[in-house]
């Protein structure tokens, strides 16, 4: 297969797609990313059909192409490139080959409709990257080549996929040839770009080549002239070809064909003919051309512009006012005079040709043919969300039809995992207007739409929505839970709580007043700062500690004060019992599970992170598991599946199971890091897994960390798990910046010690600063370790008294010291925290001098990963060999 014309001067551009495709073929199958850019008409298009052609033989190439008038389409260039494909395999296989991710991410492919919670935009990706590697490998025997043209038409969903999944293209036999227009995807697609740059620092990468198109120099310009027009035409004339086109390959060859059918002869004498020649294949000039091919076909040609792409020559007849058969005569005169091409579906021959007519149109009959559009995609079934493209083009008109299309559509857009989308279609529903009666409602169903991709923005809409009439009880409930939700993500959790008390004040008792409440107690207690946190400890404990755990509400109500009594370290078993209540059979009961949207998933995170915290690892673990399943099922794998890994890395944490707790944390910051900077999740991931790295002796790696992931003052608004200023300053301290560990460790009691959080395990700012104390101030030093261990056993827990025994033990004489530790000892032996019982088991070696017990000591280190304690009993036995 030939293209139907030689390239020129495109030999570095097709010697670099040979390479790419050999090495695709070849016996590593080496993928990789291959992207062409340049301005319009520079012929990446014939490039690509190119590369299809030298391909065809060897690969399965599948393609797509953006289009101007289709980029509010949420995965339109994805659908173009898989479904024809996926359409070919029977049902049963086709979701045999999504796995668990069919429910996610088929319903985005158009394969199935939605089922189940709104998707995660990121669980959707991550379901499209594992279909494309499954379809990969099954074409292992002719390796995948995915082709994109106009990628800067692509719509966002499509873009963003595809920023994403080139960026572990090395991972897979797949290669991707990407061409558009480097400022029109700058404009369109910032992120993108930004994605892009970042990926050439990365050196994760597969094979990435760019490519940038320039335009054909003189002496090619007259090689393509003399191959159309004969080898008759003249230097000068050549020459001035190159001066009307600037060497654009589309406006020469255009400008070529324009002279074959005025039958100019090529020499110097038609060359002044020729600027006037150019002009009729662009802009004005084309449009004037295409007025004179007739009324009917101007008009089908503004029909088909308004499609856009894969023109149905049906609906073009439609829109256009006309029968089929004066449909097929213009679509004839158009293929003629080379403006479309194709039977049906039609395109027109170029996008710059698209673009004219389109752009022709008068603005009144562009939007009155966008409404028909609408209108006939309806009549013919398609849905709401295929109509909303032209309906987003619809000049507002108070039409309370279209109000109720565009909020269908964006239900529709939400439930495939495109909440953009589904933000322009109520966006714009607002601009009809809707019915004063219906505004606070739509208000609060954008505000909801745009919770996952701007807080700030969801807080915007739904203050506005509840600042007017129009939401019912139970909605105003909704969105003022939702409003503070959006409100902490932002670290706003002050507003946040303020905003609750407010609509709590208002409402009356029952279901909606709890879950008001429920949810003020939650983000009051979340701050990182408080006016008054044992009035409100105190007000907490009034309202839950009669409960039974009845229904939700008062299963939430139970859930945070478990939590708050566990920052303040209560009594350990009065904790867990608070715990019992608020689940079903050790699980959230329905409605508080982890994907249910009424109360989120932070009422059962609580109740893993006091198990955790209360030496009930077994309950954390098995509650964290249900969380990563249950968000995998849902292809909620953004932040939501970061903090689940999070959470199960300070599970293995707690344990002392410091490799495997590392392997979590990095792993929740991985899919954080897909997700944004600066997350929640990122302070507590980093956080932790800054402690695990302390643990196991490997300070530059978690200064490292701290540095990447900015972990310092200022602090975030929320609080940050376990305690951040306590884990910097024991970062601190193991970096022997004592003064400045002291300073943090200070503060960090200075903001603990007002709001009666004693839990020493959750916050070891006193054991921390007592052994910093210990030489230069002994006596407060042996104060704070006192106070510690007071708080300790009214806790209860097995870890907290052990490691409490440890520090009071600095301060002791030698024979009290010992049976302290011996003491820490026999706790920590029937706790499941391995990594404190081996620090504890190294110092009562060294107390007792024991070589017996340093080898345990150091044994038991290894085994929990802690290569700098194990370290450190080898050189304290060697110590006791030296003595002896």
């Amino acid at each position: 297969m030939k293209p139907s014309r030689p390239l020129y001067e495109r030999e570095p551009e097709l010697a670099a797609a040979a390479r790419a495709v050999d090495d695709l073929c070849g016996a590593q199958a080496v993928g990789g990313l291959l992207v062409f850019s340049g301005e319009a008409g520079l012929g990446k298009t014939a490039l690509l059909a190119e590369i299809r052609a030298m391909a065809a033989d060897r690969c399965t190439v599948w393609s797509a192409r953006g289009g101007e008038t289709v980029t509010s389409v949420p995965f339109h260039v994805v659908r173009q490139l898989l479904q024809p494909a996926l359409d070919r395999f029977p049902p049963d296989e086709t979701r045999a080959l999504f796995g668990d991710w069919y429910d996610t991410t088929a319903p985005a492919l158009g394969l199935a409709e939605p089922s189940g919670p709104q998707p995660d935009p990121q669980g959707v990706r991550d379901g499209l990257d594992f279909v494309v590697a499954r379809l990969a490998s099954r074409l292992s025997h002719r390796p995948l080549l995915l082709m994109v043209d106009d990628a800067h038409w692509a719509d966002g969903e499509s873009l963003t996929w595809l920023a994403s999944f080139t960026a572990r293209l090395g991972e897979l036999p797949l290669l991707v040839v990407q061409a558009h227009r480097p400022q029109e995807l700058a404009e369109r697609n910032a992120s993108y770009v930004a994605d892009r740059d970042a990926e050439r620092g990365s050196d994760g990468q597969g094979a990435t080549t760019r490519v940038a198109l320039r335009a054909l120099t003189p002496d090619a310009t007259a090689e393509l002239v003399r191959a159309a027009l004969g080898e008759h035409a003249d230097d000068p004339f050549c020459r001035e070809v190159w001066a009307v086109t600037g060497g654009n390959p589309y406006e020469a060859v255009e400008l070529v064909a324009k002279v074959q059918d005025q039958e100019l002869a090529p020499v110097e004498e038609s060359a002044g003919q020729l600027r006037e020649l150019g002009a009729s294949a662009r802009g004005s000039g084309l449009v004037a051309r295409l007025e004179r091919l007739g009324t009917n076909a101007n008009r089908f040609a503004w029909a088909a512009a308004v499609l856009g792409t894969d023109i149905s020559q049906e609906l073009a007849a439609t829109l256009a006012g006309m029968s089929s058969a004066e449909a097929a005569d213009c679509t004839a005169r158009l293929r003629d005079a080379r403006i479309v091409s194709g039977f049906d579906p039609l395109e027109f021959v170029h996008p710059l040709i698209a673009t004219a007519v389109y752009r022709s149109i008068p603005p009144a009959t562009r939007t009155a043919m966008h409404g028909r559009a609408a209108w006939a995609i309806t009549r013919a079934g398609l849905g709401a969300a295929a109509a909303s493209r032209h309906l987003l083009e619809v000049h507002p008109d108070d039409d309370q039809e279209l109000v109720a299309q565009l909020r269908e559509a964006a239900g529709q857009h939400l439930a495939v995992g495109a909440p953009e989308a589904a933000r322009r279609c109520l966006e714009r529903a607002l601009e009809e207007p809707p019915r004063p009666k219906d505004r606070a409602v739509l208000l609060y169903e954008l505000g909801c739409a745009t919770l996952l991709s701007s807080p700030p923005t969801t807080a915007q809409h739904l203050r506005a929505a509840l600042d007017m009439p129009g939401l019912d009880d139970g909605l105003r409930v909704d969105a003022t839970f939702r409003l503070a939700a959006a409100l902490a993500h932002n670290n706003q959790l002050k507003d946040a709580a303020i905003s609750l008390a407010a609509e709590a004040a208002r409402t009356a008792p029952g279901p909606g007043l709890m879950r008001l409440q429920a949810a003020h107690f939650m983000w009051e207690g979340m701050q990182a700062t408080e006016d008054d946190g044992p009035a409100r400890s105190r007000r907490l404990t009034r309202n839950a500690d009669h409960l039974k755990g009845r229904d939700n509400a008062e299963r939430a109500l139970l859930t945070l004060r478990a939590f708050d009594a566990m920052l303040r370290g209560e009594n350990a078993q009065l904790i867990v019992d608070l715990c019992e209540r608020a689940l079903i059979d050790g699980s959230p009961a329905r409605g508080l599970g982890w994907t249910d949207s009424e109360w989120g998933f932070e009422l059962p995170t609580m109740v893993g992170i006091t198990y955790a915290f209360t030496d009930q690892l077994d309950r954390a673990e098995s509650l964290f598991g249900e969380a990563v399943r249950a968000f995998e099922i849902s292809g909620w794998s953004g932040a939501h599946l970061a903090f689940a890994h999070t959470l199960l890395g300070m599970v293995h944490r707690r344990r002392g199971r410091l490799a495997e707790a590392e392997g979590f944390l990095r792993e929740g910051l991985r899919l954080a890091d897909r997700v944004g900077s600066g997350l929640p999740v990122h302070w507590d991931a980093a956080c932790l897994l800054i402690d695990t790295l302390l643990a196991r002796g490997r300070v530059a790696e978690a200064r490292k960390i701290a540095d990447r992931y900015h972990f310092g003052p200022p602090y975030p608004s929320a609080m940050v798990l376990p305690d951040g200023p306590c884990v910097r300053g024991r970062l601190l301290l193991a970096e022997g910046r004592k003064e400045e560990a002291i300073a943090e460790l200070e503060a960090a009691g200075a903001a603990l010690e007002p709001r009666e959080r004693h839990n020493g395990i959750w916050a070891p700012w006193a054991g921390d600063l007592a052994r910093a104390l210990a030489d230069d101030d002994p006596g407060r030093a042996a104060h704070l370790a006192a106070r510690a261990r007071v708080h300790a056993e009214r806790f209860g827990t097995d870890t907290a008294i052990g490691e409490a025994l440890r520090c009071v033990s600095l301060f002791a004489p030698p024979e009290e010291a010992e049976q302290l530790l011996a003491d820490a000892l026999r706790h920590l032996e029937k706790s499941s925290s391995a990594y404190e019982h081996a620090l504890a088991r190294v110092d009562y070696g060294v107390a007792i001098g024991s070589h017996r017990e340093l080898a345990r000591a150091q044994k038991q280190a290894m085994a929990c990963g802690a290569e700098g304690l194990a370290a450190r009993a080898q050189q304290a036995r060697a110590s006791i060999r030296s003595a002896e």
